[in-house]
């Protein structure tokens, strides 16, 4: 399993903001303040961009889902090796917006692992994030739905979930990185999930839909 962990992951999600020139500058973005940051910024773009980002850029790049199948007749499925191929170290799975059932995130999970491939599960709860840890994920991103693209950031709005995951998914697997995620916007919420004890963060909006990427993400690594 590649040995890179972002502390910062951005979700492109389906945003207009999200591909074409506009994701380039995303990454550009990421690519230039990690350097000057110290701070290991990872990007989760649409699959059409998992390609060209990964050879344009040195940042950790991820896909937004993979499928739990092996190769073969799996028309409009997504399959771990394939994303591996265009490029990417690792892939979201279990988004809020893209729901699997336990077993199929852990057949997602072990496909992704056959496929040297980082896993980031996302939760939307405690027993789901424990859950999730005895599948030995890379990451468990836990997120209230809730909260997602809200603006208001669990770190404020629920800091118990996060102290609470963590607690959860070390006593699983204390292996397992912890990310927060829903409403992430500055610095001071990336601040206060850490003192929570999340490992990172994981975030989409707030930096997909600004009208300048590269100073939110100053702003961002800039109490760390």
């Amino acid at each position: 399993m590649p040995g890179i962990y972002p502390k910062i992951i951005i979700n492109f999600k389906a945003y207009n903001e999200g591909f074409g020139h506009s994701a380039h500058n995303i990454a550009k973005a990421s690519e230039f303040v990690s350097e000057q940051s110290g701070v290991l910024i990872g990007v989760a773009p649409s699959y059409m961009e998992i390609h060209p980002i990964s050879k344009h850029y040195e940042i950790p790049v991820y896909a937004q889902h993979v499928d739990a199948i092996e190769p073969g007749a799996h028309t409009g499925h997504i399959l771990a090796d394939a994303v591996r191929h265009a490029g990417a170290i690792g892939t979201l799975i279990n988004h809020s917006e893209r729901r699997l059932t336990l077993a199929d995130v852990s057949g997602a999970v072990d496909a992704a692992k056959k496929a040297n491939l980082q896993t980031v599960v996302c939760t939307n709860n405690i027993p789901t994030s424990a859950a999730a840890a005895a599948f030995s994920p890379d990451f468990i991103a836990i997120e209230p739905p809730e909260l997602i693209g809200s603006g208001i950031s669990v770190a404020t709005a629920d800091p118990a979930i996060i102290e609470d995951s963590v607690k959860a998914v070390k006593n699983i697997n204390s292996n397992v990185r912890v990310l927060a995620g829903a409403g992430i916007s500055t610095g001071d919420c990336v601040k206060r999930a850490l003192e929570l004890g999340a490992d990172g963060v994981l975030l989409a909006s707030g930096v997909v839909k600004a009208k300048d990427p590269e100073e939110v993400l100053f702003n961002l690594v800039s109490k760390i």
